[in-house]
């Protein structure tokens, strides 16, 4: 692994460590799913999404893990036990780890190897869909404070 590639499994671990703790912050499984007045998303929702979009884009894309996304169920499962969206963080937090673990700074270069988001060019480096990737995390991250701080009354970390 290279200096490179090792911060960038460090700023995703940290990211991923920051969504546990935010849905840690809930008092009970009821409230990660509950929604409140001008926010269309629960954390629960989040949690899924992002979470289905680092296994898409890094763990299928990158690692080669095969998984395959459902991206309507990121939006339409309800009522997981907290518990559970733990577990699929941890789950992606391996899965981050092992597929950024096996790259170099050559292939950071090179076009991602795989569909990229949407919203960039198809021949974007996998350095460019990587950083893409972890700025739209980090945006759903802070929907999720938010999220846990109006239901909550708790403030933190944000």
């Amino acid at each position: 692994m290279s200096a490179r590639t090792a911060a960038l499994g460090a700023l995703f671990g940290k990211a991923l460590g920051q969504l546990r703790t935010e849905l840690q912050g809930y008092p009970d499984d009821q409230s990660v799913w509950r929604l409140a007045p001008g926010i269309r998303n629960s954390a629960g929702t989040l949690a899924l999404h992002v979470t289905g979009n680092f296994q898409h884009f890094i763990g299928a894309g990158l690692g080669g893990t095969g998984y395959v996304r459902d991206r309507d169920a990121e939006f339409s499962d309800r009522d997981l036990p907290r518990e559970a969206l733990l577990r699929r963080v941890d789950e992606t937090l391996a899965v981050v780890g092992k597929a950024l673990g096996g790259l170099d700074d050559a292939l950071l270069e090179q076009p991602f190897p795989a569909q990229v988001p949407p919203a960039l060019a198809e021949a974007a480096t996998t350095q460019t869909v990587l950083t893409y990737i972890y700025g739209h995390f980090n945006y759903h991250l802070g929907q999720v404070n938010y999220h846990r701080r109006v239901l909550t009354g708790v403030g933190g970390e944000g």
